[in-house]
């Protein structure tokens, strides 16, 4: 048996560690979890019936319900390896039930990141009735938690509380705080992984090379659609291919509808009907039975002038007369003496149908010219050209005197020579989003000609979207998240 030394051991040891190790690495990240454990359950003031003193002051001896009152402090948090959002949830969201006890009150304490708190108010769903607890769908993020400090009535502390839900190929389970391991126990896993990783270490490279990251797919994808999601996208993609160096993506905006009709002609080719391809859209699209959908954060919309216009607010009402051509020159609403020229997207575009739903209630009019300066077209009401896209369009505003057009907020506060309009007196701003108050706004979609294969690259940038670091992106740019936003019924 000379195989039998220990160098062989130790070399046999390695690779059942690396191997441990990959296999570790590769199932356990897709399991969603949400942990909970009770980290106080406490009566208010001393149990008088086994002869403790019972001292109480202020609001504790006011109320009659604090003769059985207690305080229970309950942290609920993602202890998985994967983050959970909103379309994690099969269920309404989450319920916490407390035996033998009635809720009398709830606040919400360490929200860890803060904005979670923005999930978690009584608009979202937060709200307590009898015994139980009822939890709005809150996304969390790989080590995201947060806590409930309860108030309850009744003979029941220390008696059982329950956390109830259902987690999409999830679980939720009640956890404990582990103990830090001790200074021996550390020195010895150091001691093994250096000594096993001195010899196996080349042997773990070449096992793992060939192997895309967690979360990776090698391939080529391409990004279609939507304009003004564009620059965002782009931004990701480039996140991505960082993050994942087999992979290739590329971004060929063309408007939302052209990208929907060339992933439906892309997808009724394929063999497999699942081309390498995303249709990014401005809102919902309809009349594609195979394609699906998937939600990735509202976009808000600006109207803007050119500069040299003098006005800065503009109600609907003149809005809509001024595109019906009631109103041809600026001085008509308070602004210079300038003729007043419509710089509109072309018919593809998502962004158009948004402003002909939402703020103009009703379609454009016909292109009456082709340089956005002189009409061609006598007979028509207004001058109005089109232009392809969102940078297009801001630009023309802005070198044109008179003209008024529309795109995404970002891209509009970054051009030059445009003013921001407000609507009614509202600003293009996510509070007044978030409030219905701004009404030019659309949820953006993710489009796939069917389910994608798991492993496809398609499939890992769609979970890549909702992600927290392309959330992050999409923010930057001026896009919400669909987070905390559902009830307002944006996504």
């Amino acid at each position: 048996m000379e195989w039998l030394n220990a160098e062989n051991v130790l070399g046999t040891a390695g690779v059942l560690v690396t191997l441990a190790v990959l296999a570790y690495e590769r199932l356990i990240p897709g399991l969603k979890r949400i942990g909970y454990r009770v980290q106080m359950d406490t009566a208010i003031g001393g149990d008088v019936q086994n002869g403790e003193a019972d001292v109480r002051l202020g609001l504790f001896e006011e109320s009659p319900e604090m003769s059985e009152g207690s305080l229970v402090l309950l942290r609920i948090e993602n202890d998985g390896l994967k983050a959970i959002g909103q379309n994690s949830y099969e269920s309404d969201g989450l319920t916490v039930t407390f035996t033998d006890r009635t809720v009398t009150g709830v606040a919400v304490t360490e929200p860890n990141p803060e904005e979670l708190v923005e999930s978690l108010t009584a608009e979202r769903g937060l709200r307590h009735e009898g015994n139980k607890i009822y939890i709005p769908r809150v996304p969390l993020n790989k080590g995201h938690h947060f806590k409930l400090l309860v108030m309850l009535t009744g003979p029941g502390v220390g008696r059982k509380v329950k956390l109830r839900g259902t987690i999409n190929e999830g679980s939720i389970k009640r956890n404990r705080q582990q103990p830090r391991p001790s200074n021996l126990l550390l020195g010895v896993v150091v001691f093994l992984v250096v000594l096993v990783g001195v010899q196996q270490s080349l042997l773990w490279w070449n096992q793992s090379r060939d192997q895309p990251p967690i979360g990776c797919a090698d391939g080529e994808l391409t990004l279609t659609g939507s304009t003004a999601l564009q620059p965002a996208m782009e931004e990701i993609g480039a996140a991505y291919e960082s993050d994942c160096p087999g992979a290739t993506i590329e971004v060929a905006a063309e408007g939302s509808r052209e990208g929907l009709q060339l992933l439906d002609a892309e997808g009724r080719k394929a063999k497999d009907g699942a081309p390498p391809m995303v249709a990014m859209s401005d809102g919902r699209a309809s009349g594609y039975e195979e394609l699906k959908e998937n939600p990735v954060g509202v976009a808000v919309f600006a109207m803007v002038v050119n500069d040299g216009v003098g006005v800065r607010d503009i109600s609907l009402g003149d809005l809509r007369k001024l595109y019906r051509g009631e109103i041809r020159n600026w001085r008509e609403l308070g602004g210079r003496d300038l003729p007043v020229r419509l710089v509109s997207r072309s018919s593809g575009s998502g962004t158009r149908s948004i402003f002909q739903e939402s703020v103009l209630k009703g379609f454009e009019s016909g292109v009456s010219s082709q340089d956005c300066v002189r009409q061609d077209d006598p007979a028509a009401k207004q001058l109005r050209c089109e232009r392809s896209s969102t940078a297009q369009v801001l630009a023309a505003v802005g070198e044109t005197a008179g003209a008024i057009g529309y795109g995404e907020r970002q891209a509009a506060s970054k051009a030059e020579g445009v003013t921001l309009l407000r609507l009614d007196g509202y600003a293009a701003d996510s509070e007044t989003v978030r409030a219905g108050t701004y009404p030019f706004r659309a949820a953006e979609y993710a489009y796939t000609y069917g389910s994608p294969p798991a492993d496809s690259l398609a499939s890992e940038f769609l979970g890549y979207l909702a992600d927290g670091a392309a959330q992050n992106i999409l923010r930057t740019h001026g896009h919400l998240s669909c987070a905390g936003l559902q009830s307002a019924q944006l996504c």
